[in-house]
């Protein structure tokens, strides 16, 4: 192993708090600095931070503690930054985890030290399938929800060819997979697909596949800085203006907001939050908002719900013991401002997820008015059942 390996571990570790009597830890192991750092990054760890808050700051008469590191996208790192946690540091549970490898890479180390982990970034629907544990639980979305909602939305509008510009890791293939089977079930067909390496500069190669596909829509299985540069270079090659339509499968207000209006006008999308979908949504925002200057999207107000459900359940069990304590996170109801929902014995928070469109530059009225509802998305609809799911515990 190198040098460089460990001292990247030590170095990206921060703690944010260090009251003596802390005994409750609480890890945010995501991507700062890389592709995904606005999609959760520092965003996701002020709202675990508020989600402290807003608690009492303490449970079982212990404070709260929260501790935090930068993964890199790289699941031999996060997987070395959580072993320190566990069995050094005495994390008791971690979330948010962006991206697909490492939350599942994560996820068997958090088995093996029997300790808690809540999936709120990543996307795959392994988490709570093939994959699950009995300490995993996954939060805000995942690829099977966002295939309902956006790829069985176009196919019934008449989207029925699709290409795929496919990320080249775990998370994009069961985005791909996922939506290709809503596709197909509701009569579209797949002319193709390409596999493209997480934070490409240039998809100029991919994109002038997708336009020879012909296909009516080119499915995005891509997500942060990924979707907003093909998106981009899409338009240089006129590939909207040609006829196709873009269809981004995990975007969220961080990315539109990056995009801007212009070039993200009329895109359909699948968040399972809205900042303005109502009156508890837009308290919870703009508290948000004054902290950060930017609107939560649904992976920081899933991060947010995530780790209130965690505090909720530790205090309901009377331990911070890891079976208690899931088992409580199965049996409570969530009610929050991220969504209200329940816990299936999978694992998977199922609750409902909305379709929005883009609104035109001359549609929005104030800053971060970005979206116009099309549908919602029961959550018994948008997500597996735990029997569908293939998770082993549930067979």
């Amino acid at each position: 192993m190198k040098l460089g390996f460990w001292a990247a571990v030590a170095g990206c570790v921060v703690l944010l708090a260090q009251p003596a009597s802390a005994q409750v830890k609480i890890g945010i192991l995501n991507d700062q600095s890389g592709v995904y750092a606005d999609y959760g990054g520092k965003y996701s760890l002020e709202a675990a931070r508020m989600a402290i808050e807003d608690f009492g700051g303490e449970v079982l008469g212990q404070k709260v503690e929260l501790v935090t590191a930068d993964h890199q996208n790289k699941p031999d790192l996060a997987v070395a930054i959580a072993r320190r946690w566990y069995d050094t540091e005495g994390v008791d549970m971690i979330t948010e985890l962006t991206t697909s490898s490492v939350a599942l890479a994560v996820q068997e180390l958090s088995k093996e030290k029997k300790k808690i982990d809540i999936v709120v970034g990543a996307a795959t629907s392994r988490i709570t399938g093939d994959a699950c544990t009995p300490y995993s639980f996954h939060w805000a979305y995942d690829t099977r929800a966002l295939a309902v909602g956006t790829g069985g939305a176009l196919v019934k509008a008449g989207g029925d060819t699709w290409f795929f510009l496919t990320a080249d890791y775990a998370f994009g293939y069961a985005l791909e997979k996922d939506t290709t089977d809503i596709v197909t079930q509701n009569g579209g067909k797949v002319v193709g697909s390409v596999r493209v390496p997480l934070n490409s500069s240039d998809f100029s190669s991919f994109l002038l596949q997708a336009q020879s596909s012909k296909a009516k829509i080119v499915g995005l299985a891509n997500a942060g800085l990924d979707t907003t540069n093909s998106i981009k270079q899409a338009a240089e090659f006129g590939i909207v203006k040609g006829g196709q339509k873009l269809a981004g499968l995990l975007m969220t207000i961080s990315e539109v907001n990056g995009l801007g209006l212009d070039a993200a006008q009329g895109l359909v999308l699948t968040e399972g939050f809205y900042w303005d979908h109502d009156d508890r949504s837009r308290a919870f925002s703009e508290r948000f908002f004054k902290r950060t200057g930017h609107m939560p999207s649904m992976i920081h107000a899933g991060t947010y719900s995530a780790t209130l459900s965690y505090l909720k359940a530790v205090k309901a069990a009377g331990t911070k013991d890891s079976d208690a304590v899931a088992k409580k996170l199965k049996e409570l109801p969530v009610d929050d401002a991220f969504a209200k929902g329940k816990v299936l014995a999978n694992g998977r928070m199922v609750h409902d997820m909305y379709l929005f469109e883009v609104k035109k530059p001359s549609e929005s009225k104030k800053p971060w008015d970005y979206y116009k509802l099309i549908s919602t998305v029961p959550g018994d609809q948008a997500f597996f059942t735990a029997k569908e799911s293939g998770c082993p515990l549930t067979k």
